[in-house]
Formats: C-alpha cells, sequence, structure tokens
C-alpha cells in the first residue's frame, strides 16, 4: 500500500521522496561504514614465546625448547613507553645483558634475581612502541623460565628504593624462599641429631679432626671399613642435600648443563624441586665416582688402591661438608646487605670443600704408594685432578 500511495503521487514529488531516501541509505551506509580505531594495548609482563635468529635465512624465527638447540641469545617483541610501567623480573647471571633495538639498557653484574620497569630503561631517542628486546647470555643460556612481569615500581616504593631510569635494582629472595631454606636446614640439624643418636661410634669414627689431620694413632681405622653402609648412605644423601641447598641459594644452575636439560626441566622459582634435583645429581656422583675409580684403577692396573682411595675421598667429603650449613646459614643472613660478598663467600668454601677434598686424598694415596712414581701421578691426575678442575669449572668460577 505504501508503495502504490508513492505512485500515485506527482512527479515532482516523487522525485523528491526517491532524493531523501536515497541520502537517508546513504548517510546510514556512511555511519556503518565508520570504525573507531582501537586504543594501543598497554604493555604487560613478557609472553612465554621467545624467538631466536636463523642465521641461514637471517631471519628471527620461533624458538621451540624441545626442537631448536640452546642459544645464546634470544628475542622477543614489546611494546613500551614512558609514561607505561612495563615491570620485568628475571634471574641472571654476570654478564647476562639486555637489548632494545641492539641499544643495550642493561648488564648483570651479580649471580641474583632482577626486578624493575623496563620502560625506565628505554632511551630517550627511541619513540614509545613496538620494540625488539634481545637478552643475551655470552658464556650460557639465559634461564629464560625466570622471565616474568612483577610490580617492580610497586615493590621498590615499598621498601624504599630509589626509581632511577638506568639502574637495575637486585631483588632481595622472597620470604617463602627464605622460609624454604631454613626448613631444609632445620631438617638437617634435626636428621644429623637423630643418626648421632643412633650411629653414635661410628659417626664418632669418622667425624674426627684429629683423625682427618694424622694426629691420632688410629688414623687407618676408617679407611678399613666398610665403604658402603647404611650410615654412610644416611650421611651422603645429608651432605648431598647441604650442598645442593647451597648451589640453590646461590642461583647456581646445573639446569644450564646441555646434556641435562634434554631430560629434565624444573623452574627457576620451584626451590624444593631443584634442591631435590641437586640432591639426587651429588648423591649420585658420590656413590658413582667408585665404578670411576674402580675403571681408572683397571686401566692403570692399580686396582688395590680403589677401596682405600674412595674411602678417604667419602670420609673427607662426609667431614668437610659439615661446614655447607653454616655457610648456608651465613649467606642467608647477610645475602640481603652483602650479596656480592657473600656469594663470593659461598663459592670459596664451595671451593675448599672440593680442593682440600683432592689434598687429602692424594695425602692418603702418597703414604701407601709414593706419588714420585709417574705412574701414579698420572692415575691421580686421572680420578682426582681433572673431575676437579670440571667439576669447579661448572659451580664456580661459571656461575
Amino acid at each position: 500500500m505504501p508503495a502504490l500511495c508513492l505512485l500515485r503521487l506527482p512527479l515532482p514529488r516523487l522525485l523528491s521522496w526517491l532524493l531523501l531516501c536515497i541520502c537517508l541509505l546513504k548517510g546510514a551506509a556512511t555511519q556503518a561504514s565508520e570504525y573507531r580505531q582501537l586504543p594501543p594495548a598497554s604493555p604487560t609482563a613478557l609472553s612465554t614465546d621467545w624467538l631466536i635468529h636463523d642465521a641461514a635465512r637471517n631471519r628471527l624465527i620461533f624458538y621451540l625448547p624441545g626442537y631448536h638447540q640452546p642459544s645464546h641469545a634470544y628475542y622477543q617483541w614489546v611494546r613500551i613507553s614512558h609514561n607505561q610501567p612495563f615491570p620485568l623480573s628475571f634471574a641472571a647471571q654476570p654478564g647476562l645483558s639486555l637489548f632494545l633495538d641492539n641499544q643495550l639498557v642493561f648488564t648483570a653484574s651479580a649471580s641474583t634475581t632482577y626486578a624493575f620497569d623496563l620502560a625506565l630503561l628505554l632511551p630517550s631517542q627511541l619513540a614509545p612502541g613496538r620494540h625488539l628486546l634481545a637478552v643475551w647470555q655470552p658464556d650460557g643460556s639465559p634461564a629464560l623460565a625466570s622471565f616474568s612481569g612483577v610490580a617492580a615500581v610497586a615493590s621498590a616504593s615499598a621498601t624504599g628504593l630509589p626509581k632511577v631510569a638506568g639502574l637495575a635494582l637486585p631483588r632481595l629472595p622472597a620470604p617463602q624462599g627464605q622460609n624454604v631454606y631454613l626448613g631444609f636446614l632445620l631438617l638437617l640439624g634435626l636428621s644429623y641429631g637423630a643418626i648421632r643418636s643412633t650411629y653414635q661410634p661410628g659417626l664418632a669414627r669418622i667425624f674426627q679432626i684429629e683423625e682427618l689431620f694424622g694426629v691420632s694413632g688410629d688414623q687407618s681405622a676408617f679407611l678399613v671399613k666398610p665403604a658402603f653402609s647404611l650410615l654412610n648412605l644416611l650421611l651422603v644423601v645429608l651432605f648431598a642435600l647441604s650442598f645442593g641447598l647451597l648451589l640453590t641459594a646461590i642461583h647456581t644452575d646445573l639446569q644450564n648443563l646441555p646434556l641435562l636439560r634434554q631430560f629434565i626441566n624444573v623452574p627457576e622459582s620451584a626451590i624444593v624441586g631443584r634442591v631435590v634435583l641437586y640432591t639426587a645429581i651429588i648423591t649420585s656422583f658420590v656413590f658413582g665416582k667408585y665404578l670411576f675409580l674402580s675403571l681408572m684403577a683397571y686401566i692403570f692396573g692399580l686396582q688395590p688402591l680403589v677401596d682405600v682411595q674412595y674411602r678417604e675421598f667419602l670420609r673427607t667429603t662426609l667431614l668437610v661438608g659439615l661446614i655447607l650449613p653454616l655457610v648456608l646459614l651465613l649467606y642467608l643472613s647477610l645475602n640481603g646487605t652483602f650479596p656480592q660478598a657473600v656469594a663470593w663467600a659461598a663459592s670459596i668454601a664451595i671451593g675448599l670443600v672440593l680442593v682440600g677434598t683432592v689434598l687429602r686424598v692424594a695425602r692418603t694415596l702418597h703414604r701407601h704408594a709414593s706419588l714420585l712414581n709417574l705412574h701414579l701421578f698420572a692415575y691421580l691426575c686421572a680420578t682426582e685432578v681433572l673431575p676437579l678442575l670440571v667439576v669447579l669449572k661448572l659451580i664456580v668460577f661459571t656461575y
């Protein structure tokens, strides 16, 4: 009916109605086709997707942990502006560096965990927007699992720390981390006390300072006892636990070993998991050394020295390992005030434990057969000196 009414109108009025309808339809179409640009996304924490450089094709590709080999440098596109915070938290070894569009903005000077606002480190000549963040570790691989976003600005304000561009502030260990370490130390103390009350004669035979330095006349009493006993097993586990606690506290990440990383991946924040992992590795190393000594003694034709050498290694390791809980307690007490000094002190203590064990084993072997014999000296280098250098490189000098 409305269409018939329009047809009955005069031609001028009909044209006017058609023109008005066309204008209305055009305005509606124009309004429907308009859109408002979305506001730019605010900076957030880093994503879990990292990029690596494909040298063959000269481009960045997604990094797949189970497929690609570990790299020294990893990349990620981020949106940063000077007036919006970009909180960043990560665990770093000395030398780890951050770059924004190939410009150096941060270098880690100590082995610790850092938390700061990345927007404060944005160079003034770089415009806000999309930038390429590069994480580079010259002598290893960065711990990508530790990179996350935290309220760095809020925490810095709450603790009274200065917010200065270009200054990366070390983040102190969280209270829950301290509680975990103290809980393990309490477990160590209770375990040593239980073993002392149960195996007092055997424990007294091992932990005698005068026997260690040869003052006692019955110096060889332990060397004729069986090396594999329940008491020794328990003491080795406690030594490995204290050593694993200290390595975890000073951020010595054994997961960076390429062979280990192919099978086990424990996050940086999983303190209990890392301690258990390191305890298992150290326990396997202590007991596995007997097989290593047996193999090397068979090659050198010195099988009679295996039992004496291993028992001396075991006794000295257990004795000097008593200082590790004290070192850990000292580290937890002073890490907030002198982080670099106590890290060096902990590394020196670990080095003294390892070097002192080798020197004591060499002294005992020299009593049974003179080390002036070139054949025996070569055997000592193969079984003690070379493994010592490898362990020192992995634990002390690298991290």
